[in-house]
């Protein structure tokens, strides 16, 4: 409880409390509105608290399953944070201008990816060396273009799992390729969008770089946490197996040397023992029963 009461007080030290004009509002934003001040609208902060724990949670989840979670910010206050964040965390992110069917065409955005990187092998190894100054700069100028709009996706090599996105009425290409394609879809959103149009929606103010921020490295934290414990759960797994290996084997390897020795000694001895045994009892009753019955015939 201390936790939560200590993070809305974060959110609202940060502004995440501070909606749209009431003109500019979204009726579904209903729920997610506690009060109306100087027109302009309060966003209810025990809601963005709850909304974000369990968006937190669910991210946290995705990324301990070992799939990549692309956060989506192009807003001016939202570029670094998002940038940072999202390379703390090795996740992908776009930053620039949304390419049009970054996802759902994203093989051709991978063959845009790929030449850029090409182009980059070439300019550092000195395979274009050959060429003309004029063509060499050329190649640099599409190479930092590529670099600035696709840099974020550059080790992307599928379609994301999920999208993390700063505002979903400015990300709203982004938001409808993600939903063709079934993509969870996770945002902060203002009290001027649908917050039905997103999976998990975090009611917060989208447009202030502190409220950005604070709700951003929640986010990143969680997932964090998600991917430390991936680690710990793979290295668990490789000692069990380390283990289980040299288990099975020495046992295997002793029993192994067991049976060996009694194989030799032991059947040896179990032949003799076993064959006497039975040499004895089949003497028994055909020497012995035999003996005693002739007389009585007799």
């Amino acid at each position: 409880m201390e936790n939560s009461t200590s993070l809305q007080q974060q959110l609202l030290e940060a502004g995440v409390h501070f909606g749209h004009l009431r003109k500019k509002w979204n009726p579904k934003m209903l729920p997610y509105i506690f009060a109306e001040k100087k027109g302009i609208h309060i966003i209810d902060l025990n809601k963005t608290v709850e909304n974000l724990q369990e968006t937190a949670a669910a991210l946290k989840n995705i990324a301990k399953s070992g799939k990549k979670i692309m956060f989506v910010g192009t807003k001016k206050q939202a570029k670094e944070i998002v940038t940072e964040c999202a390379k703390r965390i090795n996740m992908p992110f776009v930053t620039e201008r949304w390419l049009g069917g970054m996802l759902t065409n994203f093989n051709t955005v991978r063959k845009s990816v790929k030449k850029m990187q090409s182009i980059d092998k070439m300019l550092n190894d000195g395979s274009f060396d050959s060429i003309t100054k004029k063509e060499r700069l050329t190649l640099s100028r599409d190479k930092e273009k590529m670099e600035k709009v696709l840099g974020g996706i550059a080790q992307l090599g599928r379609v994301p799992a999920a999208l993390f996105i700063i505002d979903i009425g400015h990300e709203h290409i982004a938001l409808a390729e993600a939903k063709r394609l079934g993509i969870a879809t996770f945002g902060m959103v203002d009290t001027n969008c649908d917050p039905n149009k997103v999976d998990f929606a975090i009611p917060a103010n989208d447009d202030a770089t502190k409220s950005i921020a604070i709700i951003t490295n929640y986010i990143t934290a969680a997932i964090a946490e998600g991917l430390a414990e991936r680690q710990n759960e793979k290295a668990e797994e490789e000692t069990e197996e380390e283990v289980v290996e040299k288990g099975p084997k020495l046992e295997i390897d002793e029993a192994g040397g067991d049976r060996e020795k009694g194989g030799r000694g032991g059947s040896g001895r179990g032949r003799g023992t076993a064959g006497g045994g039975g040499g004895q009892r089949r003497r028994t009753p055909s020497s012995g029963g035999g003996g005693a019955r002739r007389p009585a015939g007799r």
